[in-house]
């Protein structure tokens, strides 16, 4: 029967030692190794692949804009910077950035649709569909059929929101609702295309379509009285509990509580 043999501590401790040692060296090696491949120029960003809409911004100028903004390589490039370095570009909405290897970028974009102008004309601001604004070169936006829309930007979803109750509403009278604001004390105000101009005042949706129906009632039967069509509408003021103050073409009259003569 062999006996086992005990090795002095010395030697255990040299055995230990060395094992410990080229674990060292290995796990120095590996990293030495992992650090030059991930400084090797073979993985440096070389390119971008842009897809998606596009339709604003040229790929070209979007690689020249957002390539010298990166840092890192294949490897170490932040993915969340890039994202934001595409989504500061104008007209881009939103940024889906990805890797493809060994050195290149896949993004793709979609951009801002506008739906109406937000402020004064010509400042070059706009309002998406999803009730962001977003500010671009006005010459780049074909505005002539575009609503506009104004208030505090906080509020560009509310005032969308409203417009697009309230559009139906007026088109059933054949108006056609072209600005809608909304004060920065909450008061609301329309224009038409015609360019009269209503002052629907303080309130929900609901509040104001009630506003309307009460004035739709009403409109033919006051501007028939002096010989006029509801075309000839220049204002109302809605914000009268029980009524409306109205001004037709050559005409000024006051209606509430039904029909008030002047």
């Amino acid at each position: 029967m062999k006996k086992s043999i005990t090795l002095p501590m010395e030697v255990r401790l040299m055995q230990w030692t060395s094992g410990l040692m080229f674990a060292l060296a290995f796990v120095l090696c590996l990293a030495s190794g992992i650090g030059w491949l991930l400084r090797h120029p073979a993985f440096s960003i070389q390119g971008i692949t842009v897809r998606g809409n596009v339709t604003h911004s040229n790929a070209v100028t979007l690689r020249a804009n957002v390539l010298p903004q990166l840092t890192g390589n294949f490897f170490t490039l932040n993915l969340l910077q890039a994202r934001q370095a595409f989504e500061q570009i104008p007209w881009i909405r939103s940024a889906l950035v990805r890797r493809e290897f060994p050195n290149r970028l896949a993004v793709t974009l979609d951009e801002f649709q506008p739906i109406a102008q937000w402020g004064a004309e010509g400042e070059g601001k706009f309002l998406s569909a999803e009730g962001a604004v977003f500010e671009v070169n006005a010459d780049d936006v074909d505005s002539e059929n575009l609503p506009t829309l104004k208030g505090p930007e906080s509020q560009a979803r509310v005032v969308l929101e409203m417009f697009q109750y309230l559009k139906p509403l007026l088109a059933k009278m054949d108006m056609n609702l072209d600005k809608l604001e909304l004060s920065q004390r909450g008061s609301w105000s329309a224009q038409l295309e015609s360019g009269a101009v209503l002052e629907l005042g303080h309130g929900t949706d609901q509040e104001l379509g009630g506003k309307l129906q009460l004035f739709f009632k009403t409109l033919t039967q006051v501007a028939s009285r002096y010989g006029r069509t509801s075309t000839s509408l220049l204002s109302a003021d809605l914000r009268y509990e029980n009524g409306y103050a109205l001004r037709l073409r050559g005409v000024s009259t006051l209606a509430a509580d039904g029909l008030k003569k002047p």
